[in-house]
């Protein structure tokens, strides 16, 4: 962890001092690539640290790090960078992951390691596994059907309702408040049944992007639909982490640390596929059709998750 978080932070620095934009694209490179790695060690050691009981709750809490940079963070460095300059941020950056580092150092245990292999190939057998296989599917399916419409949010808003770019900021911000809730409530789902409730979410969801093509003109169903997607899109997040988690256990320990990098991969595949789609469909068929589209993957993962139900119930 510390030489992840040492190269992070040196990213940081090196996109704070960059003379030139190579150099600076080099620099959100490093960081982009530790950021991932980052986030694998901190959910391997948080299901680690934490007593079963707690689990959920923890994973949810390392999840909502997201929504809440995005929520919070992303507002605040631009106000900062206008006032002092995009080079503050990054240094301001540094400074805290710098911190974070100290105090990595002083509270979390050396004695976690995962089952040695041969060869690093044998990290990937636990791909082999159909609950896995399924597993993977549903953040894909579930992201990708509500990055349909939300890859479209701006379009949809500002030049077919007509709505301001200020009325549009506050209303990212009231979604990005409801993904926040998501992730949270993600842990209370996590910890009873989760894959079992989150069938009905999946329902919701659905309703919900029928609805933005449905009643595409109707600026108030379309706005209460968008932030439907936001409350349910990181539901099963939480409860996927410990399904991905417990098997890896169980199973497969040499894939402790992949496991547990599956749900962020998966849910960027996801928006990738959305975002995807959401293009062929607007130039196919027209925004208003992107509801449908979305729809008919969120329906793809309301089956696998039902499916999975009765192959696998996680502890």
């Amino acid at each position: 962890m510390n030489v992840v978080l040492s190269c992070f932070i040196l990213g940081n620095l090196i996109a704070a001092t960059a003379s030139s934009f190579t150099l600076l694209t080099v620099a959100r490179i490093i960081t982009a690539l530790v950021s991932g790695i980052t986030i694998s060690i901190t959910i391997t050691f948080a299901t680690h640290i934490a007593p079963v009981p707690k689990r959920a709750w923890i994973v949810a809490w390392v999840f909502s790090g997201f929504s809440i940079a995005s929520v919070f963070g992303v507002p605040v460095g631009t106000w900062l960078s206008g006032l002092f300059g995009w080079r503050l941020i990054f240094l301001l950056i540094a400074v805290l992951a710098g911190i974070i580092l100290i105090l990595f150092d002083f509270s979390l245990p050396g004695s976690l390691h995962q089952q040695p292999v041969n060869h690093f190939t044998e990290q990937f057998k636990i791909l082999t596994d159909h609950r896995i296989q399924l597993g993977i599917l549903i953040p894909i399916f579930n992201l990708g059907g509500v990055y349909v419409v939300y890859t479209y949010a701006t379009p949809i808003l500002t030049d077919h309702f007509g709505y301001s770019l200020t009325f549009v900021t506050v209303f990212l911000l009231l979604y990005g408040v409801a993904s926040l809730l998501s992730n949270q409530y993600s842990g209370n789902l996590a910890a009873h049944n989760g894959l079992q409730r989150s069938l009905k979410f999946y329902l919701l969801q659905l309703g919900a992007l029928l609805a933005t093509s449905f009643f595409f003109n109707v600026p108030g169903a379309v706005l209460g639909a968008i932030l439907i997607m936001g409350f349910t899109i990181y539901l099963a997040g939480s409860t996927l982490q410990l399904f991905y988690m417990s098997i890896a256990e169980t199973d497969y320990p040499q894939s402790l640390v992949l496991a547990s990098s599956f749900n962020p991969i998966f849910s960027n595949v996801g928006i990738a596929v959305g975002s995807a789609c959401g293009g062929l469909i607007v130039d196919h068929l027209g925004m208003s059709a992107l509801g449908f589209g979305g729809a008919v993957l969120t329906a793809g993962g309301l089956l696998t998750t039902w499916y999975l139900t009765k192959r696998f119930k996680p502890k």
